[in-house]
């Protein structure tokens, strides 16, 4: 497990969206699994994630999960991902439902 620049563990923003710093693991990754209820030592294992890392992760989840500008947030970026994917790949490489 590789920490923080402080040696912390912390939920870092990144081209791939919020990550758990000193892994390529985003949150998104993990919700999924948390939305279908897998056991925590279950998804721990899976991504190889230490406890600290998986309850910091864990408590950003839980601390923005009523924030529907956060939701809204992420939502836009998407967006701007397919738009930007659209313009550059061309509308008939790109299948967005």
């Amino acid at each position: 497990m590789t920490s923080h620049s402080n040696g912390q563990v912390a939920i870092i923003r990144t081209e791939r969206g919020l990550t758990i710093s000193g892994t390529r693991i985003t949150l998104y990754d993990l919700m999924d699994y948390l939305t279908t209820q897998y056991p925590l030592p279950f998804i721990r294992d899976l991504f190889d994630l230490s406890e600290e890392q998986i309850n910091v992760a864990l408590t950003y989840i839980e601390s923005n999960r009523n924030d529907s500008s956060y939701r809204e947030r992420c939502v836009d970026r998407i967006v701007e991902i397919a738009i930007y994917t659209v313009n550059y790949m061309g509308a008939r490489r790109v299948f967005i439902p």
